[in-house]
């Protein structure tokens, strides 16, 4: 095994939307940082997302993410100006809004409800009766009406990771494409990780998605595993304005020149491959959104593997049984969302703030603490 003489202060495993926002966040903190990428890129969540930046539509009142996702959704309005200026990279933030539809009569009920706690925290969100709906968006079938907010946003997710990292390395930051296999370990301390070479530091952050389980050397087993989301592409009808509206049955986006639609929830192990039935499934959905759309042709149909926890929340913070080892993985189908408050958080824990709002429920000990 080639030794890497090189010693860093923080080597962040993963290269996707988390670990590129947890070493952006890191250099500019001063810190000597390596993202450890791997080599084959078939199936990270993160490359075949939709990017909807949707913190409101989602959430429940009591939800323990609902600030986390607020915050971050912030911090990428911030981020997209500064990485466009210093890497010339736009991420393609559009902020248009976002409907959730109640495509029958009982969801209409549950989404005035949610409308209703999120203003009195607040936070801008409104309820379109029916004809609201029709007179937006005349070409959605018939709904009960739609939650809608405002303030929630999409970008192009791999041109936000390509930016991330790019201002990474220009601060100082190295990407590396490596497949890690394991955890570099001295007794109750880890050092650093394992691939083809040997790479030291003083910290590890594993943000390695779908794929962070699978890592040799783990102090305790990682809760986290793979589930498949499909997706497909058509094109974008010409004379309707670009738009995101989701439901239950299916969600919607118009990204360039495109509708993304989306998406299926499923145990498929390690297998990133599209079915026909899950196909059909997307399908059915997009159709009952928008009846006059099932006839056109696919683009193109991709899928992914989200990484997911029991519980559906991420890990995020240090090992207590290892020093040294920090996790930030987990994230599900947040993980777009979630990525730029991640990266903030893990600089801020690094940095030894402990007091985080919100982090005891993200914990990393929380399934297996004997």
């Amino acid at each position: 095994m080639t030794q890497v003489t090189t010693q860093q202060d923080v080597i962040v495993i993963g290269g996707g939307a988390v670990g590129a926002c947890c070493a952006r966040e890191l250099a500019a903190s001063g810190r000597r940082v390596l993202v450890l990428d791997r080599l084959e890129n078939r199936g990270d969540g993160w490359r075949t997302a939709a990017g909807m930046l949707a913190p409101q539509i989602e959430a429940y009142e009591g939800d323990e993410l609902f600030e986390l996702g607020l915050a971050s959704r912030e911090r990428y309005h911030e981020l997209a100006g500064l990485l466009l200026e210093s890497t010339g990279i736009d991420i393609g933030l559009w902020q248009s809004g976002i409907a959730r539809l109640a495509m029958r009569e009982n969801q209409a009920a549950d989404l005035k409800s949610k409308v209703a706690w999120q203003r009195q925290r607040g936070h801008l969100c409104d309820w379109f009766d029916a004809d609201e709906v029709r007179a937006r968006w005349p070409w959605l079938g018939p709904t009960h009406g739609a939650l809608w907010a405002p303030g929630d946003s999409a970008l192009h997710p791999e041109r936000t990771v390509q930016a991330l990292l790019a201002d990474a390395e220009r601060m100082g930051a190295r990407v590396i494409q490596e497949d890690v296999r394991a955890l570099d370990r001295r007794g109750d301390r880890v050092v650093g990780a394992v691939g083809k070479a040997r790479y030291g530091a003083a910290e590890v952050i594993i943000c390695g998605g779908a794929w962070s389980s699978r890592l040799q050397g783990l102090p305790r087993p990682l809760s986290v595993e793979p589930i498949r989301g499909q997706m497909l592409a058509l094109p974008w009808p010409q004379g309707v304005p670009p738009a995101i509206v989701y439901s239950d049955e299916a969600y919607l986006v118009a990204r360039d020149g495109e509708v993304l639609a989306g998406s299926t929830m499923e145990h498929a192990g390690f297998v990133p491959e599209v079915s026909a039935a899950g196909l059909a499934k997307i399908l059915a959905g997009l159709e009952s959104l928008c009846p006059a759309w099932g006839k056109l042709e696919l683009s193109r149909t991709w899928a992914g593997l989200r990484p997911v926890t029991p519980d559906g929340m991420p890990f995020i913070g240090r090992e207590p049984r290892a020093q040294g080892l920090w996790y930030a993985t987990g994230h599900g189908r947040n993980g777009i969302l979630l990525a730029a408050i991640t990266g903030q958080i893990i600089a801020k824990l690094l940095a030894g703030e402990n007091e985080i709002e919100h982090l005891h429920a993200l914990r990393p000990e929380r399934f297996w603490n004997w």
